[in-house]
């Protein structure tokens, strides 16, 4: 594997750096969209997330990782026939970060026959896919929206169930498919589809720093790196302790993070006032303020969480006004400041 460029030497983007940090807290929240400019960080930051991600538990021999204190329902068919037999036995793993390549088949994405075992030894056996090695962590999506449509419905379908099912050659499996969906694209390239737009729960823009002083220090750290990427990580290693240590923190402080009434009705009320469709734009917002807040250290959701995370929340469920020409993210910043009086 390559290396990555450290998380913690990434200039500007904040709300990209942001986002990521949010989305690794809470993987409930469904993802992050990051679309913008080429050439702006997109890839790099959404690559540099693996180094950052602590170890998780993982059941040992699990072609899935499957979490040894998940119940039987979250468990694949090998690991729910070993712990009848007695406690499964777990092993330190570090949390897959997946890409999905444009061109890739869809027996490479969801899984298919194993073509060897079946040609050398006469077995029908399962040859799991990306899918499956995404399991309980990122699956990545360079230029997502020229993902081709048949791959659009494979993970829409498996995004909502979180199990992946194959049924073809003869096979029939199930296996669990949980996984935060990352994603990066070019929209001069084209639009996402609504259905995979409406499942990214963060939509962050990206745009080319205009400031001398930040276009000057992004092109000296990248040099530096392509110079000598194994010092120059080593240079950063200590920051991005840092944030791991911030990731890990949040993660124990967000299930005791409250989230009053007065910060769901205003949820609720910014959600109405924007005109968003169903209600998961302020499930959505909540969850992201709640990990916001576990991230800042606060025990409680206030307004000004909230305000950080409404952009990136909401951005990308709003309807198409033809009385109004402004771009999501100013009709977001106007709500904003009428809710809130900014």
């Amino acid at each position: 594997m390559p290396l990555a460029f450290p998380f913690s030497a990434i200039v500007a983007q904040e709300e990209m750096k942001l986002a990521i940090l949010i989305a690794a807290t809470d993987q409930s929240i469904g993802g992050v969209l990051a679309f913008g400019d080429r050439g702006t960080g997109k890839s790099t930051a959404i690559r540099a997330l693996a180094a950052l991600l602590p170890a998780m538990r993982v059941v040992e021999r699990c072609t899935y990782n499957c979490d040894p204190d998940a119940p039987d329902s979250g468990l694949c068919e090998q690991c729910r026939e070993r712990k009848a037999s007695g406690p499964l036995k777990a092993r330190k793993a570090q949390v897959p970060v997946v890409d999905l390549p444009l061109g890739a088949t869809e027996d490479r994405v969801i899984g298919a026959l194993d073509l060897e075992k079946a040609l050398t030894r006469g077995e029908k056996a399962f040859e799991p896919g990306l899918l499956a090695r995404a399991h309980r962590g990122f699956l990545y999506i360079d230029e997502v929206n020229l993902l081709e449509d048949h791959l659009v419905d494979s993970l829409l379908d498996v995004a909502a169930s979180g199990e992946n099912v194959v049924e073809r050659e003869g096979l029939s499996v199930r296996h669990p498919a949980k996984f935060v969906l990352v994603g990066s694209g070019n929209p001069e390239e084209g639009e996402l589809r609504p259905q995979l737009l409406d499942r990214f729960g963060l939509s962050v823009e990206i745009s080319t720093p205009q400031d001398l002083k930040s276009r000057v220090q992004v092109v000296r750290l990248r040099d530096d790196f392509e110079r000598d990427p194994q010092a120059f990580i080593d240079k950063y290693k200590r920051k991005d302790g840092k944030v791991r240590r911030q990731i890990l923190n949040a993660k124990e402080r967000l299930p005791n993070v409250e989230v009053p009434d007065a910060a769901l009705e205003r949820a609720s009320e910014l959600c109405m006032k924007l005109g968003t469709d169903g209600l998961r734009g302020e499930l959505t917002l909540i969850r992201a303020a709640r990990a916001y807040a576990a991230l800042e250290g606060d025990e409680s959701v206030t307004d000004e969480h909230l305000k950080r995370v409404a952009p990136p929340a909401l951005r990308h469920r709003l309807r198409r006004n033809v009385l109004d020409d402004a771009g999501s993210t100013t009709r977001v910043e106007r709500a904003l400041e009428e809710l809130f009086g900014e």
